[in-house]
């Protein structure tokens, strides 16, 4: 396979091995709901940092990743920021934000979402999947990282959508109207897409002019392209009329036998007066429940980047020149995806949260079939508060809105000759704002990328109803560092501890119990594949320096008792008790110092 080499690659390979845990924190006052870190999150933070502090409570267990990174335009302003042990590296962070004019943008980006990349992969069950919307800038760098790390065999797709409701015909060469839409699973054979939805559209298509019992049908065409050995045989119509094959350079799909068995149960249409060629009727009652989605996606099926823009604008209620969010992704895209790569339970992650359009999506996809899926967002800038977070909150609990309802009355692409018969167009729109200005607040007129476009604008006020839902607000906490714990000068919280010594020692996320349990003074952290779990730990260096903090041969045998059928790995500061008694006693019963437990990594 052809690897994809960038300056930086190799210092940032297993960059996110080095990344510190940090605890996430709630901010009950920025949330909805009570606080839970097992429910809807939105995080404050480098994404980076973030996604290693979700990883003990859910790697493996993401159902559905979307993300919509930088594109790398020049234009952007983003910065990397990543604290990578490379002088050259380090030189880097004197040098943001990234533009243009910077020989290294496309290496930088690549050394950003590298390590993220891995997390993510990590973060994702196995039957999952990941969404990344990117255009030409690094579409083609995006997809040999891709196929690094998720693996050649597990990419899907790359759709495509059409994003541009009108030309811009201002470009110099084309006006580029789509995005992409890169499609990973994290093993092929375990993922599943699901069917879209048949559109009106679709149903109206299926008739049924002889009156079948069986309901409506469409007619599908007997001949197909593809070779088949039994697919040449002559046909005779119901008034004697011989057609002596398919058409040139096709086969019929069928064999003459299964030919015959299908006209005698009615399954062929052969045309209201019986000399048609014949095609198979499929039956609207016996079709699969839905279709398969195809890799151009429509802005007028999935929304467009005006449109959007123009949503988020009513939405917070922003005035005529406030500063909005620039590319927000409709909420219509984020739903199709929904749709195709999530069931009523997922867990969805976005770990470029944008304007939130992803928990918006994911809170109308519950409100319209019941579903509990659960939304993860990650964002980084200052207006992870006021503008991400606070869509949210507007989305569950409803928001009154003034905006506009515009009509197109006249769109005319502008020449020289239009020019010259200046006073012909404007008789035209004098005679326009005539007839309809009774319809509308005003009329506007403007010109831009070489077209006229006169719209009717209507103001409008109103109240859109809340989603219901609810999220907590985090921040991300001081790092937990093992040295500074061996002095007592920095000891996190038992469940933060907890949660990252279960990650790291099974290599599975910590599972969620219903209450908390503790058995001799241990508390339980859970159950991986290969142990039960516990942590016998209090955050002050006294407990932690007392003969308290020690396993000893009486909390073996309560442990052993208490949960037995696997073997027990308990995280202490101590041990009163050799490995060798436990043996001898047939404890299964293995004792994991603190902190050096923190590097025991044992996949299971």
């Amino acid at each position: 396979m052809s690897e994809l080499n960038f300056k930086g690659k190799e210092f940032v390979y297993n960059h996110h091995l080095t990344v510190p845990h940090r605890p996430l924190v709630p901010d009950a006052d920025k949330s909805i709901g009570a606080a839970r870190l097992d429910g809807n999150l939105i995080v404050q933070g480098d994404n980076l940092h973030a996604l290693k502090s979700l990883l003990p409570m859910y790697a493996g267990k993401v159902d559905c990743i979307f993300i919509d990174p930088p594109y790398n335009t020049g234009n952007e302003g983003w910065c990397y920021n990543d604290n990578v042990n490379s002088p050259m590296m380090q030189a880097w962070l004197q040098n943001n934000p990234i533009g243009i004019e910077d020989g290294l943008r496309h290496d930088k980006w690549c050394a950003m979402m590298w390590p993220r990349l891995r997390l993510l992969h990590e973060l994702l069950g196995d039957a999952g999947s990941l969404w990344v919307t990117l255009d030409d800038n690094e579409i083609h760098r995006a997809r040999g990282m891709l196929d690094s790390i998720f693996g050649e065999d597990n990419f899907i797709a790359c759709c495509i959508w059409h994003k541009m409701d009108s030309p811009k015909n201002t470009a110099e060469h084309f006006s580029v109207d789509h995005d992409y839409l890169l499609v990973y699973a994290k093993n092929v054979d375990f993922w599943k897409m699901n069917l879209l939805p048949r559109t009106e559209e679709m149903v109206d298509r299926y008739k049924n002019p002889d009156n079948d019992p069986r309901g409506p049908w469409l007619l599908s065409d007997l001949a197909a392209r593809n070779y088949y050995a039994q697919g040449l045989y002559p046909i005779t119509t119901k008034i004697g009329k011989v057609i002596q094959g398919p058409p040139a350079g096709s086969y019929w799909r069928v064999s003459k036998d299964k030919f015959d068995s299908l006209d005698a149960d009615n399954r062929i249409w052969w045309g209201e007066s019986g000399e048609n060629r014949p095609g198979i009727k499929r039956f609207l009652s016996e079709v699969k429940d839905g279709v398969v989605a195809q890799t151009i996606w429509r802005w007028q099926d999935v929304g467009s980047t005006r449109n959007s823009k123009q949503a988020l604008s009513e939405l917070l209620g922003a005035g005529q020149g406030d500063d909005l969010f620039i590319t927000p992704k409709p909420v219509e895209l984020i739903e199709r995806i929904l749709t195709l790569a999530t069931t009523e339970h997922s867990i969805v992650l976005d770990s470029f949260a944008g304007s939130g359009t992803t928990a918006h999506a994911v809170l109308a996809a519950n409100k319209k079939d019941g579903g509990e899926r659960k939304f993860i967002l990650v964002e980084c800038e200052d207006y992870a508060d006021k503008l991400t977070a606070e869509r949210v909150r507007r989305v569950i609990t409803g928001y009154d809105f003034k905006g506009t309802q515009r009509e197109e009355l006249l769109r005319k692409s502008l020449n020289f000759t239009d020019l010259k018969k200046a006073d012909k167009l404007l008789d035209r729109i004098a005679s326009i704002e005539n007839l309809d200005a009774h319809r509308f607040d005003k009329i506007d007129k403007t010109v831009k990328n070489g077209e006229l476009l006169v719209e009717g604008v209507k103001n409008i006020t109103g109240r859109t109803e809340g989603l219901g839902g609810s999220f907590t607000y985090c921040t991300l906490g001081e790092a937990i560092d093992m040295d500074r714990m061996l002095t007592g000068e920095s000891l996190p919280g038992a469940e933060a501890l907890g949660a990252l010594l279960f990650h790291m020692a099974t290599n599975e996320a910590k599972p969620a119990l219903p209450a908390p349990q503790e058995v001799a003074g241990c508390s339980y952290l859970g159950e991986s594949a290969s142990f039960h779990a516990w942590l016998i730990y209090q955050p002050t260096l006294d407990f932690l320096t007392s003969r308290d903090a020690a396993l000893t041969l009486s909390r073996a045998r309560a442990l052993a008792a208490a949960k037995p059928g696997k073997r027990h790995l308990v995280f202490a500061p101590a041990k009163f008790v050799s490995q060798k008694l436990l043996d001898d006693e047939k404890l299964p019963v293995e004792f994991a110092p603190l902190p050096w437990a923190l590097y025991r990594v044992e996949r299971s």
